[in-house]
């Protein structure tokens, strides 16, 4: 487990776990497929120590739960204090009322139809005040509202943010609130149909979806289907090969942003946000990636959208604790 200590002057004199016990704190936790972030949060959202462990996602929901429960324990570190709420962001389709895993990828094993809220409260017990309030939201919902209330969407009535990592995920913010759809999965833009990524299949196992090719791992499988070194084994290296020249990874990086483009500029379409903020690893690939997105949504989209702001999320890592924690606070 690793442990991150906020900068004193993030959080005035309160900068370390023992903070705890002079004032009301909330647990914010953010439940990847890899690893699980968590943090203790003051009312302004801020994060005044944050601690990681590996999910544990093939072991089950039991595992997962309890790296959750493990990680408030060493947050708390023997604190007499009691945490106010909780605020989860978790990876899958989630039924943001009840707190219910809805559907999820092969990553989680048994993850869908899984109680979260349910379970996190009773693993908590005695470090949550009574009837404090347990809120489960997708993991990139969570995203959104942290990078509305405080990043780069900060003072827009709707924006669009999209996390593009190892998959592909947004969430959608309207008059200040997160919009969840019908079934639960407004904003699953990793699922459109997109020009260039046929060849490919998406983990929900059909063809031609963005996360197929606009993904950290699509732009791998894009890559290796284009003829690249096999000896290649991520995007990471895809990147760093693009970087050295390799003319298969340059066109494989370039052609993959040129697919996120294009389905933002369809979403962008649908929804007309005022803002566009783009989050997650690939992007961080840099002017590679950047320049052929932009240069595919300005083809595409109509003129009417062709002033719409597409902005480099402002908070990185933090942004899905800092959103779970303001809907936790929300509850309360």
């Amino acid at each position: 487990m690793a442990r991150r200590l906020v900068p004193a002057d993030h959080v005035g004199s309160a900068h370390h776990v023992g903070s705890a016990e002079s004032r009301e704190v909330v647990l914010a936790v953010d439940i990847g497929g890899t690893k699980t972030s968590a943090a203790l949060a003051d009312r302004g959202d801020m994060l005044l120590c944050t601690e990681t462990a590996p999910t544990r996602a093939a072991e089950g929901p039991a595992a997962v739960v309890s790296t959750v429960a493990g990680l408030a324990q060493r947050l708390l570190d023997g604190s007499p204090a009691r945490l106010s709420g909780v605020g989860i962001g978790a990876a899958g389709v989630v039924n943001a009322v009840t707190g219910t895993i809805v559907s999820a990828t092969d990553t989680f094993a048994d993850w869908p139809g899984t109680p979260v809220a349910e379970l996190v409260r009773e693993a908590l017990g005695n470090l949550l005040v009574p009837r404090a309030p347990v809120v489960v939201q997708n993991d990139v919902d969570a995203h959104a509202e942290g990078e509305h209330r405080h990043g780069a969407a900060a003072g827009a009535a709707s924006a669009l943010v999209v996390a593009v990592g190892t998959g592909v995920g947004a969430g959608l913010i309207l008059d200040g609130s997160a919009v969840r759809g019908a079934h639960h999965v407004a904003g699953e833009i990793a699922h459109l149909p997109t020009p260039g990524a046929e060849h490919l299949r998406c983990p929900c196992g059909r063809m031609g979806h963005l996360e197929a090719i606009g993904s950290g791992i699509g732009l791998h499988a894009h890559f290796r289907w284009l003829g690249g070194d096999p000896h290649i084994i991520d995007a990471r290296g895809v990147a760093a090969a693009a970087a050295d020249g390799d003319p298969i990874a340059i066109r494989a990086v370039g052609e993959s942003a040129a697919a996120v483009g294009r389905a933002l500029a369809g979403a962008a379409t649908i929804l007309d946000p005022e803002r566009i903020v783009i989050t997650g690893g690939v992007p961080k690939i840099g002017d590679a990636w950047w320049t052929p997105m932009l240069s595919a949504y300005a083809d595409d989209a109509i003129d009417a959208l062709q002033s719409t702001p597409i902005l480099p999320g402002a908070l990185g890592d933090d942004a899905p604790l800092r959103g779970a924690a303001a809907s936790a606070w929300r509850a309360i």
